[in-house]
């Protein structure tokens, strides 16, 4: 296609060059505001019970709401980007997420908060998928695994930072103070997308693909729900039931809808890449190691060693501080030649895996045996998540550079919430397995603890919570490690698919995103 091919490539606009870090800096704050608001909240959750009288009910749709919505969106965000404008939607998320956040600071019930929360959803998801097409779109192949190292540490860091944040504004200001910090922030890199940030779009003239959208919309939010609920409520009420299966049917329709529509948002076709399944995998089960295990070290921190939540917070840093040093000084990026997409990733999911291990082992009783397992962590997490989002990204034409970056979220998302559903099942089933008469039905450990009448009694019901805390960070360091080993093998097999098949053609190349940058989305 002749016509096609003279085009200018969208992943090298003018005037690239001097400007392309200072872009990344401006997006990574950008960024790290919608990673800090899926944390900062809960630690305002006493505030806003006082303050607005809300129940647990409300406060749980506070936190989740803007979750929820973002993850329901993020391939339709995606897709707007790619078809709108990857500057242009950067630029509405950031308005959204401002107005949003203003909104939530001066919101006076708890039904206004919510509905805040879920504006603020709506612009975190524009927010996620755009700011990684926008790295996508001004590095190339030899700083890009730098650059999505860089942007992929805002995501420890926010996890890290939300707490510490939330507890320093707390102690001097209202619980409004955590959404209006958003305010500037927003408006600076407002200004700095606007001045700075190069255009790009796809090329393609098809009509949007609303139906698949709407399924997509439907699909994921139900299954999110779903795990957010099931903890709650139980994995076996209606409630839970029938938003798991609500969420299963969308997905399937979602995906039949996509595989016969003439220009869908999510080329099926992708999932016969082994590139791309090897990265889907070890994406999610990163992220599943990740979720379940700072769920876990929270209630470790505070529930069995005794820490108040910002000292838990502060102890928990060094994960996030490791993978910032090894990501900013690019010993990743470095390596990668060396190493391999397969092998960055089964070294990043096996140091992973160990420092949970280590952590059980270690840090049942006190903190130093925790921290060595933190920084082995970070090390880990910053060798595996950059090369699992560049991998997911380079496997997906530039041209549906938006959507990539809604897979590589949608994952995240997905997996996170997997992690804490199912390592928090383990943990219950392993502390009522250890003390049925007491754990069963208590559904925590402090309603445990409220059942016990003596000493020794307590110091039973402590040991069991943390043997089942030790059990879970097993089993999510056995399924992180498993998860490398698989990852890397499809991903082996991909590079030397091909290598064999160089010379022919495939219906998802490899280099998709590498050699064929001039590639429509009409294609």
């Amino acid at each position: 296609m002749p016509a096609v091919a003279s085009e200018p490539t969208p992943l090298q606009p003018p005037g690239r060059p001097a400007t392309r870090w200072l872009i990344l800096a401006v997006i990574c704050v950008a960024q790290l505001t919608v990673v800090l608001d899926n944390t900062v909240l809960n630690v305002a959750v006493p505030s806003l019970t006082q303050g607005m009288g809300a129940t647990t009910a409300d406060v749980q749709w506070m936190i989740n709401a803007y979750s929820l919505v973002q993850s329901g969106l993020l391939l339709t965000a995606g897709n707007s980007a790619d078809r709108y404008g990857r500057k242009k939607m950067l630029a509405v998320g950031l308005v959204l997420f401002g107005l949003a956040s203003l909104g939530a600071a001066l919101a006076q019930s708890p039904g206004q908060l919510i509905a805040a929360r879920a504006g603020m959803g709506v612009g975190g998801a524009l927010l996620v998928t755009t700011t990684l097409a926008v790295v996508m779109q001004i590095f190339d192949d030899a700083e890009r695994p730098k650059a999505i190292g860089i942007w992929s540490s805002v995501n420890s860091l926010g996890f890290a930072a939300g707490p510490l944040i939330g507890g320093s504004l707390l102690d001097h200001f209202w619980w409004g103070s955590l959404f209006l910090v958003n305010l500037p922030v927003a408006a600076i890199a407002l200004a700095a997308v606007v001045t700075l940030v190069p255009e790009s779009k796809s090329r393609g003239a098809e009509r949007p693909d609303l139906l698949g959208a709407l399924l997509s919309m439907i699909g994921m939010a139900g299954v999110v729900f779903a795990i957010i609920d099931g903890p709650v409520t139980g994995w076996l009420s209606a409630r839970v039931l029938i938003s798991a299966a609500v969420g299963l049917v969308g997905l399937a329709a979602f995906a039949l809808w996509e595989l016969h529509v003439p220009h869908p948002m999510l080329d099926m076709h992708f999932f016969r890449n082994s590139r791309f399944i090897g990265a889907v995998s070890g994406g999610i089960l990163v992220a599943f190691g990740m979720g379940g295990s700072m769920f876990l070290l929270t209630q470790h921190l505070q529930l069995v060693l005794g820490y108040g939540p910002l000292d838990a917070g502060l102890r928990m840093a060094p994960l996030a501080v490791t993978v910032i040093l090894v990501n900013f000084t690019g010993v990743g990026a470095r390596l990668m030649p060396r190493l391999g997409t397969p092998g960055m990733i089964v070294s990043g999911m096996t140091l992973l895996a160990a420092g949970l291990a280590a952590i059980s082992t270690l840090g049942g009783d006190s903190y130093g045996g925790m921290l060595a397992g933190l920084i082995v962590m970070g090390v880990g997490v910053a060798f595996a998540m950059p090369t699992m989002a560049n991998a997911i990204m380079s496997a997906i034409p530039p041209a549906k550079a938006g959507v990539g970056a809604g897979v590589n979220g949608t994952l995240m998302e997905f997996g996170q919430g997997l992690g804490v559903a199912v390592l928090g099942a383990v943990l219950n089933s392993r502390f009522v397995a250890l003390l049925p008469l007491v754990a069963a039905g208590a559904g925590s450990l402090p309603a445990a603890l409220a059942r016990t009448r003596t000493d020794a009694e307590r110091v039973a019901v402590h040991d069991a919570f943390a043997a089942g805390i030790g059990t879970s960070q097993l089993v999510g360091a056995a399924a992180v490690f498993l998860g490398g080993l698989l990852a890397a093998v499809l991903l082996r097999r991909a590079e030397r698919t091909g290598r064999e098949g160089s010379a022919g053609a495939s219906a998802v190349p490899d280099s998709a995103a590498g050699s064929s940058p001039t590639v429509s989305a009409a294609e």
